[in-house]
């Protein structure tokens, strides 16, 4: 293989994370050289369309997948929490690099936390997950969709057409806006996205790409915290528009998850357990189970 095509959305912040991977292979002894195929996303295109709109599971991923398949492309990178937890068939999860800082960061210029604001202020997110913990905290606030990059989102932000908004840490320190966050959101708070963090690389299984992507970017403890936290989706049958949240670490005891959903409307719950370390997909099953089995 001469050349490794990566698929990658045109968005900075996708760039950036793959042009991290793109490093990573180069680092290989006998590496091929590496070129950054840009796609544009379903999500993309329908950029002022509300993400329940606009097509939900897949809106950022599904045109990745389609080019790998097409053969327009050998491997695709991806931010893991936008991508399903059922894959193209013959698509598998070459890699997934090391996590970035999980928690969600508060964006605002006057307010150090959200607790602080005034009675009905307005805070810009369209996830689902984000509104039910936010409202948790401060059942008056007004909640309102916030799309576009990273850049769109934060001028929105300074220009007040929002008090306050939320946004993932991890891609706010991998465009070097670190900065911008005004405060992180503790677990007690607020629970990431399943897969919130990492970095993941798709290509087909068996295949040379496959293989190379793995021996340069692949972690297998963030693997493995992955593998918990999207197994837990998947037997929800929840994808990226649902009001659920999971936040896996390897502690003391082996695997701990601890999740949130709010599977009915006005009653969320929080639920943790510590499962054996060898088994992160039965502990994601076992505690969807638990969730299920209490009227979820």
């Amino acid at each position: 293989m001469r050349t490794l095509r990566l698929a990658t959305r045109g968005s900075a912040l996708a760039l950036a994370q793959t042009r991290v991977v793109a490093a990573a292979i180069a680092a290989l002894p006998g590496a091929p050289a590496v070129e950054l195929r840009v796609v544009r996303s379903e999500g993309d295109q329908r950029s002022d369309a509300a993400l329940s709109e606009a097509g939900g599971t897949g809106l950022f991923t599904r045109a990745l997948e389609d080019a790998l398949l097409a053969g327009e492309a050998d491997a695709a990178v991806h931010s893991l929490k936008d991508l399903p937890t059922a894959l193209a068939p013959g698509l598998g999860l070459a890699a997934v690099g090391a996590r970035e800082d999980w928690r969600d960061a508060w964006i605002c210029a006057t307010h150090a936390s959200p607790r602080d604001l005034p009675p009905g202020a307005l805070v810009g997110t369209g996830s689902p997950r984000r509104r039910a913990q936010l409202l948790r905290l401060r059942p008056d606030l007004r909640c309102v969709e916030l799309r576009g990059n990273v850049d769109t989102r934060l001028r929105k932000v300074a220009q007040g057409e929002v008090q306050g908004a939320v946004l993932a840490l991890a891609g706010l320190r991998r465009l070097g806006l670190e900065g911008r966050a005004r405060a992180a959101f503790g677990e007690e708070e607020m629970l990431p996205a399943p897969g919130q963090g990492f970095v993941a690389v798709e290509a087909a299984e068996g295949g040379g790409a496959f293989d190379l992507c793995r021996a340069a970017f692949h972690d297998p403890g963030a693997a493995a915290e992955a593998a918990c936290e999207r197994a837990f989706l998947e037997r929800l049958r929840a994808g990226c528009m649902a009001p659920v949240g999971a936040l896996a670490r390897r502690g003391p005891a082996g695997l701990e998850l601890k999740v949130f959903a709010e599977l009915k409307a006005g009653a969320p719950r929080t639920l943790a357990r510590v499962g054996p370390a060898e088994d992160p997909r039965a502990l994601g099953l076992g505690l969807a189970e638990a969730l299920l089995a209490d009227g979820g």
